[in-house]
């Protein structure tokens, strides 16, 4: 651990060291009823940038995120900074508030520390990947999902809010930079080129590999979507939207470790959704055996992919229009004064964020 951290207070905690901190830390005792004597702790980080533990009592459970100076998977040699953690805080308080059916609460957070404590959430959840493997179908996932969406893109844009206001938070988010800096690394520019970083399945997938390496008119668009991504603040996202993102039951859908959240295109948290569905589509046939051909699976699947575009883009147009009167300043209600037009600028806003959801879905795809 570097010298700047430890000055500016900072300590990795170990399961001994976490214990003395929650007792010392009010809410956090407080998440596990005050009942801080007999504690077990449980390092259940799977990730590849942070520890994560789960700490119980007899009265309660929390969760302890914290992050390390580098990322975790790696080791110190890729340094990563930790102030990720407080733009996940910072975003799970926001994305929170605007919809708190679908993420947890957040408990406390020490910037200092690089620690979160927030909900736990409890069995059967499990990450929606480990579910899409399993073959277990969620009906409400749509519903879900296209709530979560609508909600936190549509009431952080400037459909909802002023100029001044939007301004105001794109100028915090900005300096989530190191996180975007990766994002734009392993997105948009590793799978174009040789890079250490890169993984496929060698020697079978070489030729593919290769293919993408050499295609220029994907280069072209791939250019074109790195700039959009890195240009556009059109909506707090949550930067990282893949489905080890989601933890699900059959009726419960919850939103977690948004560290790379910053105002980008709402494009991206939808195409990276999307696109996580379309992969687990294609994963079925390996899952497949003699007992599942898993061909009805694959149809709930498409069902979902189908059903959650079609419920954010009702579930959006429907905030739009509640609110279309307020303080948001992208179409002033003096301009777009007649119900013909604002219906030509939503037909012509949807068609567009389709359009850009199925752009970043291929690149997360591809990435």
């Amino acid at each position: 651990m570097a010298a700047a951290d430890e000055a500016q207070g900072f300590r990795p905690l170990d399961e001994a060291s976490l214990v003395a901190y929650i007792r010392a830390t009010p809410a956090l005792a407080a998440s596990l009823g005050g009942r801080v004597d007999d504690l077990a702790v449980k390092e259940v980080g799977d990730g590849n940038l942070n520890f994560v533990y789960i700490v119980s009592s007899d009265a309660g459970s929390v969760v302890v995120k914290q992050a390390l100076p580098y990322i975790r998977c790696v080791g110190d040699s890729w340094p990563m900074t930790r102030e990720r953690a407080y733009f996940e805080a910072s975003a799970l308080r926001e994305h929170g508030r605007l919809c708190p059916d679908h993420v947890p609460e957040v408990y406390h957070f020490d910037r200092a520390m690089s620690l979160i404590g927030m909900r736990y959430i409890k069995p059967p959840h499990i990450i929606l990947r480990k579910g899409l493997i399993a073959g277990v179908e969620y009906p409400l996932l749509a519903e879900h999902m296209s709530d979560y969406m609508a909600k936190t893109l549509f009431f952080t844009s400037l459909l909802y809010n002023s100029t001044t206001e939007h301004k105001k938070q794109v100028a915090r988010y900005c300096e989530n930079v190191e996180m975007c800096r990766l994002t734009e690394q392993v997105v948009f520019s590793d799978p174009y080129m040789v890079s250490k970083y890169n993984r496929w399945n060698s020697p079978f997938l070489d030729k593919d590999a290769e293919a993408v390496r050499e295609d220029d008119g994907l280069k072209l668009e791939i250019a074109e979507l790195k700039s959009m991504f890195i240009e556009r603040a059109q909506a707090l996202i949550h930067g990282d939207l893949h489905t080890g993102s989601i933890m699900v039951t059959r009726d419960s859908t919850q939103v977690i470790d948004p560290e790379f959240a910053f105002y980008a295109p709402m494009g991206y948290d939808i195409g990276a959704f999307l696109g996580n569905l379309i992969l687990a589509y294609f994963a079925q046939d390996g899952h497949a055996d003699q007992t599942n051909d898993r061909k009805a699976y694959k149809q709930w699947i498409l069902k979902t992919i189908e059903e959650s575009w079609n419920l954010f883009q009702q579930k959006f147009l429907g905030l739009w229009n509640k609110h279309k009167d307020g303080n948001g300043e992208a179409y002033l209600p003096a301009i777009y004064n007649n119900p013909e037009l604002l219906s030509v600028v939503q037909k012509k806003y949807m068609t567009g964020l389709l359009h850009d959801s199925l752009g970043f879905g291929s690149a997360k795809m591809i990435r």
